[in-house]
C-alpha cells in the first residue's frame, strides 16, 4: 500500500467516525460502502498482478526469459475516464505483455461506464487481436471477480488458466 493509499484509508476512517458521531447514518453507510469497495478493488488488483507475476516466474523456472517491471502509480484511460492503479509489463525478446488495472480516484477522473468496481486491460504489443478489456464485478454474494471482454465483445471470467495462456503466448517457443 502506498503512502497516498494509507493516507486515504486513514482519512476515510476519520470521516466515518465523525459521520457516526454526528448521527449521519446515510453518510456513515456510504463511507462504509466506499471503504469496502476500495478494499475489494485493492485485493482484486493485488491478486491479478500476483497471478501474472507468479505465472511468469513459473515460466522462467522452465526456460523462458521473461523480464518484469511495475508501475504502482499508473494512469490510463478507459473511455473518457482516467483510471489510477497499477501496471505490470512482462517482456520476452521482442514481445511484451502489459497488464494495467485501476479505478477513478477523484471526481475529475470521471466514472466507470457500464458498471464495475475497477477496469483494466491486458495488452499484447503488436498483437491487438489478443488484447482483453478487464472489469472487476461484484457478485451478489461472495467475492468480486474479473471479467474479460475481447475484441468481439464476448465476456468471460478471468481464470488462472487464462493468465497462463497469456504467459504462454508471450514466452512462445521459450516456454
Amino acid at each position: 500500500m502506498s503512502e497516498l493509499d494509507e493516507a486515504w484509508a486513514l482519512a476515510l476512517a476519520e470521516a466515518q467516525r465523525r459521520a457516526h458521531a454526528a448521527g449521519r447514518r446515510d453518510l456513515t453507510e456510504y463511507l462504509t460502502l466506499r471503504a469496502a469497495n476500495d478494499l475489494a478493488r485493492t485485493t482484486a488488483i493485488d491478486w491479478l498482478i500476483n497471478e501474472f507475476t507468479r505465472s511468469a516466474g513459473d515460466a522462467n523456472r522452465i526456460g523462458a526469459s521473461i523480464q518484469m517491471s511495475t508501475d504502482d502509480a499508473h494512469r490510463f484511460a478507459v473511455g473518457t475516464a482516467t483510471m489510477v492503479g497499477r501496471r505490470l509489463i512482462l517482456s520476452c525478446r521482442v514481445r511484451a505483455l502489459s497488464i494495467e488495472v485501476g479505478w477513478p480516484r477523484t471526481p475529475s477522473h470521471g466514472f466507470i461506464r457500464g458498471g464495475g468496481l475497477a477496469r483494466g486491460h491486458i495488452r499484447h504489443r503488436g498483437r491487438k487481436s489478443r488484447d482483453l478489456e478487464l472489469t472487476l464485478v461484484q457478485r451478489a454474494k461472495g467475492s468480486p471477480h474479473w471479467m474479460t471482454k475481447d475484441g468481439s465483445g464476448a465476456a468471460k471470467p478471468l481464470t488462472t488458466s487464462t493468465i497462463r495462456a497469456h504467459i504462454e503466448r508471450l514466452a512462445g517457443d521459450d516456454y
